[in-house]
């Protein structure tokens, strides 16, 4: 009996684990199987193995072969593992020398003709790489940049199945290497920006401390008034993202297979905006083979639903784990697989279900209990994670016909990092990061407020009849206003500029 062995990777999460593709060819009948957990795409990899060696005019062995993946608990999907079978084959057959792919990790897919193509996942595989120190890893050339990457590792892209033999026949000599603060800074710039937005200077303000702050935020306002153009500008104000938060939300993307090879590193904050009939396995992650939804593919950006109301109801109810734990964790019979999720929701929805109501232009049609019926399509518990509330008003002419550029994305970003640094350093000790994270003992130490404060905040309870979590919300809202204006202790016109930021709490709509 012959055998060889060949490393390669399978993915479980966001993690590559390693995989030993064990090739044995015994006496028998010919045969081809594979054992180990493979799925479909995995156990069809026999006809492309035998087809690009047999292209290569190499012999296929007409034995018993059998490929094992070990280990066996671990199930492989993808077709990263045809290399390393074929590989495999070729040294257990004694075509091809072995010695040249001891601690080498090898992926790629092979196509009928022997050309490799690109495969997902290979991020994860090339952070496993170096930090179990192999020597070297062989990628399809269209994941080269995406290996790349990472510092420190020893990256040799092939093209096909022939040139991968060549490589490993005449030695590996000076592996691909990239410049990933290039990559970083090409990559993070915007072609959008905050100063391409007539008007909404009262939008711009809200947006600027929901950001400072870490708030979630649901924009109200009727067609056309700009919430999706607003929505979009968010991530030019977020904080830039740095090298460790950058690979983090690559490997996110490229186990899903979505990482497009011109752009191997995403150092621009993610903006996901997912269609209102999405399922729950698009938004929260899962399916047969679980892969992460749009609030994992949103991590360290920008979860954006719009026309929020026409959402599956149910559908929205899953967005609570990760709103409050920052992860989700998706179970299965046999396994359980946990994602980061940790993102910046903003929602959009019209005033009332016609969508004109308190419009200058056109009239509302719909009656104060439709109104209220619509909003209510929209959970109290998720609600509740939503902070803050603002008013979209119609754009008027005359700042769609002024030729002055507003605010830059730069200068808002400026205040929202001094903010989020005087944040930082306040709760270096409470384990959190942003005033939307403080929990309701913290908001007794951090938000304190004077009297003047107190009695404009009673008034508003019973006006508008806050509750206490609604009180707690503008506590926060207020403490973030505060941080931008770089003052510790908050004021009336803090406390007075939150309570605008509480629309739904406010039922504005029973005025009419």
């Amino acid at each position: 009996m012959n055998l060889s062995r060949i490393i390669s990777c399978a993915l479980k999460g966001i993690e590559a684990k390693s995989v030993e593709v064990e090739v044995s060819l015994s006496r028998g009948l010919p045969s081809f199987i594979i054992v180990g957990l493979p799925e479909t795409a995995v156990k069809e990899s026999r006809e492309r193995v035998e087809s690009a060696i047999k292209s290569l005019n190499f012999d296929f062995p007409l034995k018993k072969i059998t490929v094992n993946l070990a280990p066996a608990d671990i199930k492989k999907e993808g077709t990263a593992l045809d290399l390393p079978i074929a590989l495999g084959i070729l040294s257990a057959s004694g075509q091809i020398d072995p010695s040249g792919l001891r601690e080498t990790i090898v992926l790629g897919e092979l196509a009928l003709d022997g050309r490799i193509r690109g495969v997902k996942g290979v991020l994860p595989a090339s952070i496993f790489s170096k930090d179990n120190n192999t020597k070297r890893m062989i990628v399809p050339r269209m994941n080269a940049k995406e290996a790349a990457v990472v510092r420190g590792a020893s990256i040799y892209p092939v093209e096909s199945l022939a040139e991968c033999i060549e490589l490993i026949e005449n030695g590996f000599k000076e592996p691909f290497s990239m410049d990933i603060n290039e990559v970083f800074r090409e990559t993070s710039k915007f072609d959008i920006d905050f100063s391409d937005v007539k008007g909404q200077e009262g939008a711009k303000r809200a947006l600027e401390i929901a950001v400072a702050g870490g708030h979630n935020v649901l924009m109200i306002g009727p067609p056309g008034s700009g919430k999706t153009m607003l929505a979009k500008r968010i991530p030019t104000i977020l904080p830039r993202m740095s090298i460790e938060e950058a690979i983090e939300t690559t490997k996110i993307h490229s186990i899903t297979g979505i990482l497009p090879p011109s752009a191997p590193l995403i150092a621009k904050r993610p903006f996901r905006f997912p269609h209102h009939t999405i399922s729950y396995a698009g938004l929260i992650g899962g399916g047969t083979y679980p892969q992460p939804g749009e609030v994992s593919l949103a991590h360290n950006g920008v979860l954006f639903l719009d026309e929020l109301p026409e959402f599956n109801r149910n559908v929205l109810e899953v967005l609570r784990q990760p709103l409050e734990d920052g992860v989700v964790t998706i179970s299965r019979a046999k396994s359980s697989i946990t994602y980061p999720a940790r993102f910046m929701l903003v929602g959009a929805m019209n005033p009332c279900p016609c969508g004109y109501f308190g419009d200058s232009y056109r009239e509302c049609t719909c009656t104060p209990s439709q109104i209220d019926r619509y909003r209510s399509k929209i959970s109290g518990p998720l609600l509740d994670r939503i902070d803050m509330h603002i008013t979209v008003g119609r754009v008027r002419y005359e700042d769609i016909m002024d030729m002055q550029p507003g605010e830059n994305s730069e200068s808002i970003r400026e205040r929202i990092n001094k903010a989020r640094t005087i944040q930082e350093e306040r709760y270096r000790n409470d384990g959190i990061f942003f005033n939307a994270h403080l929990d309701s003992k913290r908001i007794r130490k951090y938000c304190s407020i004077d009297k003047e404060s107190r009695s404009l905040l009673n008034a508003a309870m019973e006006k508008f009849g806050f509750s206490a979590r609604a009180v707690d919300r503008v506590l926060k809202m207020a403490k973030t206003i505060a941080d931008l204006e770089g003052v510790e202790e908050i004021k009336t016109p803090h406390i007075a500029e939150a309570i605008q930021y509480r629309t739904l709490d406010r039922k504005l709509w029973l005025m009419k």
